[in-house]
C-alpha cells in the first residue's frame, strides 16, 4: 500500500509551531478564561465558578488564604492580566500541549486513500 510518509523533521517543524501557537494562545486566552469562570476586574462574579471556589475555600478553612489557587486566580482576574512568572508559566504549560499536538497531527497514519494511490501495474 502506498502509504504518505512525513519526514522526522517535518514532524519537529509541526512540533514547533505547535509549541508557539499553544504558548500565545494559552499567554492570550488565559484572562479571558478567568473572566469567563467569573474571575473579573470588578472581582468575583456573584453565581459564578469563580464565587463556589471563593466558598469552598472558605468554608473548608475559615477564608481564603493568601497565595491559595482561588486568591492567585482572584488577583489575576483583577489586574485582567498575568504576572512575568505566571505568564511564563502559562507560555510553557501552552507550549507543551501544543507541541505534543503538533507532533501528533503530523504523525504518519496513512491518507485514507491508499487504495488510489496505490500505483497501477
Amino acid at each position: 500500500a502506498c502509504v504518505l510518509r512525513i519526514s522526522p523533521a517535518m514532524v519537529a517543524f509541526w512540533a514547533a509551531v505547535g509549541a508557539v501557537a499553544g504558548s500565545v494562545g494559552a499567554v492570550v486566552a488565559a484572562p479571558m478564561v478567568l473572566a469567563g469562570f467569573g474571575f473579573t476586574t470588578a472581582g468575583i462574579a456573584a453565581g459564578s465558578a469563580a464565587a463556589g471556589m471563593m466558598s469552598s475555600a472558605a468554608a473548608a478553612t475559615g477564608g481564603v488564604a493568601a497565595g491559595s489557587s482561588v486568591a492567585v486566580l482572584q488577583s489575576v482576574g483583577a489586574v485582567g492580566a498575568l504576572t512575568g512568572a505566571q505568564t511564563a508559566a502559562v507560555g510553557m504549560t501552552g507550549g507543551v500541549i501544543g507541541a505534543a499536538a503538533g507532533s501528533l497531527a503530523s504523525q504518519d497514519r496513512g491518507t485514507g486513500n491508499e487504495a488510489f494511490l496505490k500505483p497501477r501495474p
